[in-house]
């Protein structure tokens, strides 16, 4: 039986991660975000920004990450797997930055398909920036439009997640699922 593979997305600060830990707490199978363990990993190398400094380096190291997950989704022992971000993340980026970049990355978008994408809207209540978050709450509100974008552009039609509480969210997309 083959694995569905649902990606929670959105720009900086709307509310992925909580939505997967949630999602996790309650039984399902998650795959984490992994911008973060790239840009800690860099850190220890000497490097503070990866995606300032290098950003095709760390893309590649995203897109990387991210095909390895999908793959990883279909090993694990569920019928549903919710992922934090997926391989139409890296491309929304780049174009947001306006970097070039190479056709291979094109590539993983049509090779690695999910079945549903669900996109969590800029919600400046809950937006806080961090460390590893450097971006302006305007800038997550531009990215979640690339977001949305890429994602259509190769042929997903994203569900907007209503704003309430992590555990409206959670209910919706466990909802939402299959229609």
């Amino acid at each position: 039986m083959k694995t569905k593979k649902i990606v929670i997305t959105g720009g900086p600060g709307t509310g992925k991660s909580s939505i997967i830990r949630m999602l996790e707490a309650q039984g399902h199978e998650c795959l984490h975000e992994i911008s973060r363990q790239v840009t800690l990993e860099a850190q220890k190398q000497g490097i503070d920004q990866l995606f300032l400094d290098k950003p095709l380096l760390f893309s590649q190291k995203l897109l990387e990450g991210r095909i390895v997950q999908h793959k990883e989704a279909d090993m694990l022992p569920a019928t549903t797997v919710f992922i934090d971000r997926g391989i139409p993340d890296v491309l929304a980026y780049m174009e947001y930055f306006n970097t070039k970049y190479p056709s291979e990355f094109i590539e993983a978008c049509k090779n690695h398909i999910y079945d549903k994408i669900f996109i969590l809207p800029p919600w400046p209540e809950i937006y806080v920036s961090d460390n590893e978050r450097y971006e302006s709450f305007n800038e997550s509100r531009r990215i979640s439009r690339h977001l949305v974008d890429i994602y259509k552009s190769y042929g997903y039609n994203p569900v907007e997640v209503p704003k309430a509480p992590v555990k409206e969210r959670s209910e919706f997309i466990l909802k939402t699922i299959d229609e």
